[in-house]
């Protein structure tokens, strides 16, 4: 006998529709499974016959071949076991009345029956949706999930004996409602505030209006200084993602396995702090199957990066095309993938070895050439990616003893708002929709100067030795600045303020 079941893989955070086709002959006893399946498919054998067994149906003992098709494909995981197992029995003559034809089907199986959840869930049932198909039956653990998407008949099963009585009669089993997006339930769990926040005004104002334009940022201050604080903060003062950016952000943490299961969707920005001993697969993606990196965890939130020169330069370097594009593609020998890496950019370091170079406490032991060696390690082109560089001075006793409350992040997230609602009238109908993400159209549309802001502009660029980019970046961050201002000409104090946030552009380390 033979029956077909459809299923489906990933490749990246794509599904790709596989026919799971089981045939089932006389003949000597045996298991095959075809289609060029990994080594976790392979085993799904050993699972399969135990679940079967121990739900209390009977094991097929003759030629069972299991093709997984389209066969030029690779297929990875243990989401078949469900299916395979539905598929055996069904080729067997067990389930007589079941109906499936119309159903996808998902899930990874326990020895004792138990149908465990799988890894992407989310990605994989729009892309089926894509392709027309509308009924699934997936684990129980992955409901929450599922329930996000909008438009799917969902039917999540906790053991095999369920899932055969699902497909023979369906009329006791009612598909899981749809949920609602809020993302106010899981307002700012950040455990953080910028009231925690002792002096440091221009640190935080350079913050605001980074986060206010979509900017990246870069600070550099002695040890102790408060720049994990503030890194930490950030996200607190970033807008509420809407549904779009939660179900891109979902989609990812879900194809990377670390999405929370008792909460199905990602409802805050992601804050992704790697250590700087990471390697490029881990920052960028990698590894056999072509997994998202940091950068891609890191999507619509914060990437910090702590000690900056710690970090290898090439892995450094690495970041360069996703700032620029917003996009990053992981080729891997048997796959090719695409992730969305759309970040903020935060990123702390040390003026110098020691820590102290500028401070105005403390005193630098470090000799010229070792701070020009320290500073070095951070490229000119990643450092013109870098559109705030910010310094960050030590906290005195009397600051750290001043109990006047500094504005919290609530007063901060107002005004970004506030501003962010500016650039999304600006960009309306296009696919970008912040300040930095402006191209060389929209600088002459929205960033015309006034010739004293021009002329400002002029004197940095020559003073400073600029590059066309780092000009470029100093006018998207003085757009920032007019939108928090509410102005909607670019003046020559927006212009010079901005200039005065490219501290590496100085002469400052010569």
């Amino acid at each position: 006998m033979l029956s077909k079941i459809k299923s489906y893989t990933l490749e990246g955070l794509m599904g790709l529709g596989v026919d799971i086709e089981i045939d089932i002959n006389a003949g000597l006893p045996g298991y095959e499974t075809v289609g060029l399946p990994d080594a976790a498919v392979k085993e799904s054998r050993e699972r399969v016959r135990a679940a079967i067994k121990n739900s209390g149906f009977k094991y097929p003992t003759k030629r069972i071949t299991v093709n997984l098709a389209p066969a030029d494909s690779k297929k990875e995981g243990a989401l078949f076991d469900l299916p395979i197992a539905l598929g055996i029995l069904i080729a067997g003559d067990q389930l007589l009345k079941a109906q499936y034809k119309d159903l996808t089907i998902l899930g990874e199986l326990s020895l004792d029956g138990t149908v465990r959840p799988v890894n992407g869930i989310m990605p994989i049932l729009i892309s089926a949706m894509q392709e027309g198909r509308t009924k699934f039956v997936i684990p129980l653990g992955n409901q929450k999930e599922a329930s996000y998407v909008e438009g799917a008949e969902v039917y999540p099963v906790a053991t095999l004996r369920e899932a055969c009585m699902l497909l023979c009669d369906r009329t006791g089993f009612i598909p899981i409602p749809t949920k609602k997006f809020t993302p106010t339930a899981e307002s700012n769990k950040y455990g953080v505030d910028f009231a925690d926040v002792k002096g440091q005004f221009f640190a935080r104002r350079a913050i605001e209006i980074a986060v206010a334009g979509g900017h990246n940022i870069l600070m550099i201050g002695p040890p102790g200084a408060g720049k994990t604080l503030m890194a930490k903060c950030v996200p607190t003062i970033m807008p509420d993602m809407t549904f779009e950016e939660a179900i891109e952000v979902t989609k990812i943490h879900s194809v990377a396995g670390i999405l929370d299961a008792n909460k199905g969707i990602v409802s805050t920005r992601p804050f992704r702090a790697p250590h700087h001993t990471a390697t490029i697969p881990a920052l960028t993606g990698g590894g056999t199957f072509a997994r998202p990196g940091e950068v891609s965890l890191a999507h619509n939130g914060v990437l910090f990066l702590d000690e900056a020169p710690e970090y290898q330069r090439r892995t450094l370097e690495a970041l360069r095309q996703p700032l620029e594009d917003g996009v990053v593609t992981v080729s891997r020998a048997r796959l090719t993938a695409e992730y969305p890496a759309r970040f903020m950019l935060v990123a702390g370091m040390n003026p110098c070895p020691c820590g102290n170079f500028g401070s105005m406490t403390r005193e630098c032991r470090c000799t010229p050439s070792e701070i020009r060696r320290y500073v070095n390690k951070l490229s000119g082109p990643l450092l013109d990616r870098i559109d705030l560089h910010v310094e960050v001075d030590g906290i005195s006793y009397d600051e750290l003893q001043d109990e006047t409350p500094s504005e919290d992040s609530a007063a901060i997230k107002a005004r970004v708002e506030a501003a962010r609602a500016i650039q999304r009238e600006r960009f309306e109908g296009k696919r970008n929709h912040t300040n930095s993400g402006m191209d060389n159209n929209d600088l002459r549309k929205y960033c015309r100067l006034d010739g004293p802001g021009d002329r400002v502009l002029r004197e940095a660029y020559e003073r400073l030795n600029l590059t066309a980019r780092a000009g470029t970046r100093i006018i998207k961050v003085a757009r920032t600045i007019a939108d928090l201002e509410g102005a909607s000409q670019i003046k020559a104090e927006h212009v010079a303020e901005a200039v005065q946030y490219r501290s590496l552009d100085r002469k400052y380390w010569e």
